[in-house]
């Protein structure tokens, strides 16, 4: 007779059968009465309580409360979301993932990150330094070193921690760093981390940066660097790289650029902001993400000069102290760059994206809408009061149509939107039915003409 271990090895018959269920049904559906005396309450000191109670009620009261709907199907255009307090899923179009051109689902590069899966394990159990480095790493390192046309690149758990550990190993309290006042909260929470100055100027104001510049300047500053978004993800702005090297070059600056909404798809080639800008070989720093467009997974990067990526590899405290990344995630990001790199299948993604991002905001735009964005595929759709946004999202998801609103904080007060984002993998007929949706809605509610 089969026995039964702590970790639930040897089951027979119906256990074994709901144990290979796990993964898809959560512990509580699965044994409630076993969760039930699993579960115990942990009270907060009365002061904590009250404190975390006020934040959420005021949070209710603003009507920013942002709950997740859950999705219970794969990333792509078209996507089953659970209904609340139901066993039910709705089937809706995506148009709120930053999957640009639809490769988190796509065949290759399912198969890889499986084949991969198989080869090399689920993950490393390690940090990089220790035993955490593979073949394939160093690999994908070399193929985004490549792709950009670098001198060598370092893999990160995530952008985020590609931006917690760049600016504190390169600059001292002697340095300046110059940053963009909607760079995105990685690059803030990177620099509060450094203990150089720090001057910030306004969104792409350059009369702004070259007076900030003057003032790290005035301030003795040794090393000075600016950092600036590529694209700012909630306006779908385009940073003036062009000029932005302009003026580093007279200060005698560096320039980092955090490139995730622009990776993949942005340029000819989709090199992101400085191919956009022709400004490549001016750009010293790129960080940017393997979770949007190359394949959806996680996993972040820096890529630029090989002295600064050893020292990162020696310095950089996320880096050092975080797990490897999985196998899995290696495979499918490959898989990603090798589509977009391949003329044919990368002038198809890319045509596609563009016309759809063309498409959208035509239809919006002539039904009355007030957009934000450099003509990419972030299309904010401006509503300004944060209840409307979140009210609106709900009724455009009646319509099966999957869009959130943002508000304060994510967005300044008064400007709360709609963030779409189109995808390669929308069909026209899609698109369509989103600006329809949109129009519909927005005529009820009085934010265009009827």
């Amino acid at each position: 007779m089969a026995t039964t271990t702590a970790l639930g090895y040897g089951l027979a018959g119906a256990r074994r059968s709901a144990l290979a269920r796990a993964p898809l049904l959560p512990l509580r559906a699965l044994y409630p009465a076993l969760a039930r005396a699993l579960t115990t309450k942990r009270p907060l000191p009365a002061a904590f309580d009250q404190a975390v109670n006020d934040q959420l009620a005021a949070i209710h009261e603003a009507g920013t409360f942002k709950a997740e709907r859950v999705i219970t199907s794969a990333q792509r255009d078209q996507i089953t979301v659970a209904t609340a307090g139901t066993n039910k899923s709705q089937s809706v179009i995506n148009f709120c993932a930053n999957n640009y051109l639809g490769l988190s689902s796509h065949p290759a590069v399912i198969a890889r990150a499986q084949a991969y899966l198989t080869q090399y394990g689920a993950g490393l159990s390690s940090v990089r330094f220790i035993c955490g480095t593979q073949s394939i790493h160093k690999q994908l390192e070399e193929q985004l070193s490549q792709f950009y046309g670098t001198e060598d690149t370092i893999l990160y758990a995530s952008c985020f921690d590609a931006n917690a550990g760049i600016f504190e190993t390169l600059l001292t309290k002697e340095d300046a760093i110059i940053s963009d006042a909607l760079n995105h909260a990685s690059i803030i929470d990177g620099v509060r981390l450094c203990k150089a100055q720090r001057f910030r100027y306004a969104n792409c104001d350059m009369a702004d940066l070259e007076t900030q510049l003057q003032s790290a300047d005035a301030a003795g500053a040794r090393l000075k660097l600016i950092a600036t978004d590529g694209v700012f993800s909630m306006d779908g702005k385009i940073a003036p790289l062009d000029h932005i090297c302009d003026l580093a070059e007279k200060y005698n600056a560096i320039v980092f650029v955090d490139d995730c909404h622009a990776t993949g798809f942005l340029g000819p080639h989709g090199r992101g902001t400085p191919e956009y800008f022709k400004v490549q070989d001016r750009v010293h720093l790129v960080n940017s993400t393997l979770g949007k467009a190359l394949g959806g997974a996680a996993g972040g990067y820096t890529t630029g000069n090989a002295n600064i990526i050893s020292l990162l590899r020696n310095k950089s405290r996320p880096y050092l102290f975080s797990n490897t990344l999985p196998p899995p995630v290696i495979g499918a990001a490959a898989a990603a760059i090798e589509l977009i790199t391949d003329p044919t299948s990368q002038q198809q993604l890319l045509l596609k994206l563009w016309a759809n991002t063309e498409l959208f905001r035509k239809l919006l735009t002539d039904a009355g809408f007030t957009l934000k964005g450099d003509n990419h595929p972030i299309v904010p759709v401006m509503l300004g009061d944060a209840r409307l946004a979140a009210e609106f999202a709900n009724e455009m998801l009646q319509q099966n149509i999957y869009v959130i609103g943002f508000s304060y904080p994510v967005v300044p007060k008064g400007q709360a939107r709609i963030r779409v984002q189109i995808s390669a993998v929308h069909t026209e007929a899609q698109i369509r039915q989103a600006a329809n949706a949109f129009i519909e809605i927005g005529r009820q509610k009085g934010v265009i003409p009827a």
